[in-house]
């Protein structure tokens, strides 16, 4: 099924290139700017079993991005700049803004020597459980759990299972399985307490995926002293924050930002929700957002930005750029509003 969605996927963007409905349909819905949303920036690994390759590219399609980007004449912008031209009306040029979430070690290897040559600001969201080494990223994990094993026991819904894991198809079904198994249940506590028992049975070091991919403060305050990086707040824990209750939202969202602020001395200003997705921040996360002070907020509902937007700051749409469609065709049309447009159903904001 996940192979059907991205064939299907990958079909619509070819008809709309190829077809050139993209370049008629931006007249319509291509928006004033779009923000950008991108996790990894590394050399393409050669393992035949990579489930979460959609969220890394390589260093050279990040250039191609960029140069694709760049000879539409759109400006590339901060945060700041983005929430100045929204809330000053000022359309006169179409913006990008590039995002990366969760503060990975190779944005700062990888990403940022290409984005400081071109002169081109970005934004890091930090979750700060990441660079405290006390981050779980349980989709790695599982991932490592997958990768060395041939076959997997656990119990799942109250019944012991086992799923065969040798070959790489039957890696990916695993995966696929599992991931969509611990994303479906109802609070992030229950499902880490999965991966929790997972990684201890099969001996998965989840602090050590943690230092050997994240960031540390170190290296999060060297990039935060150039003026084109701007931190943005992440939360703590990278939480599914519409399955917490109130006060750990507030507290997730507060604490977040707290801790930023008091390992690099400045206040973010801007916050990335984790996942972002319809399921995991929604319109209380966007309230606490706002009565917090924050500038802009932005979620990983597809999209690009529309004069309305600026009532909307605390549920800011971007585009992914992702690392199983690295095709600079495919940016173009993302870029254009056409991709998205069809995706939303023609609506131009979604933040119920």
């Amino acid at each position: 099924m996940d192979q059907l969605r991205k064939a299907i996927i990958r079909s619509g963007l070819e008809a709309l290139y190829f077809s050139g409905a993209h370049r008629v349909m931006r007249r319509f819905v291509g928006g004033v700017g779009a923000i950008l949303v991108l996790h990894h920036v590394r050399p393409a690994r050669r393992d035949g079993f990579q489930p979460n390759q959609l969220l890394e590219i390589t260093p050279d399609f990040l250039e191609a991005v960029i140069d694709r980007l760049a000879s539409t004449g759109a400006d590339f912008v901060s945060l700041d700049e983005v929430h100045r031209r929204l809330t000053e009306r000022d359309y006169g040029r179409r913006f990008i803004a590039f995002t990366f979430d969760d503060g990975y070690r190779d944005n700062k290897q990888w990403a940022y020597p290409i984005l400081k040559r071109h002169g081109i600001p970005f934004a890091v969201y930090v979750p700060t459980s990441f660079p405290d080494r006390l981050g779980e990223l349980w989709w790695d994990a599982l991932e490592a759990v997958i990768a060395r094993n041939d076959s997997i026991v656990l119990e799942m819904d109250g019944r012991d299972c086992r799923i065969d894991c040798a070959t790489p198809a039957e890696k990916f079904e695993a995966y696929q399985v599992l991931y969509c198994w611990l994303r479906a249940m109802p609070s992030d506590a229950r499902m880490l307490d999965a991966v929790r028992e997972l990684t201890t049975r099969y001996r998965i070091d989840t602090s050590a995926i943690c230092d050997a991919v994240c960031m540390t403060w170190d290296e999060i305050a060297e990039i935060a002293a150039d003026p084109l990086v701007t931190i943005g707040a992440h939360t703590v824990n990278h939480v599914r924050l519409a399955k917490a209750c109130d006060t750990v939202a507030r507290s997730e969202l507060k604490m977040g930002r707290a801790v930023l602020e008091a390992a690099l001395g400045v206040r973010p200003l801007h916050l990335a929700y984790p996942y972002g997705d319809c399921n995991s921040a929604g319109p209380r996360e966007f309230a606490i957002a706002a009565e917090l002070g924050f500038k802009t907020a932005v979620t990983t509902r597809p999209g690009v930005l529309f004069p309305a937007h600026a009532q909307t700051l605390m549920a800011l749409p971007r585009i992914s750029i992702n690392g199983e469609f690295q095709r600079s065709r495919y940016v173009d049309v993302l870029v254009s509003g056409a991709g998205t447009a069809l995706w939303n159903g023609l609506r131009r904001l979604r933040v119920a």
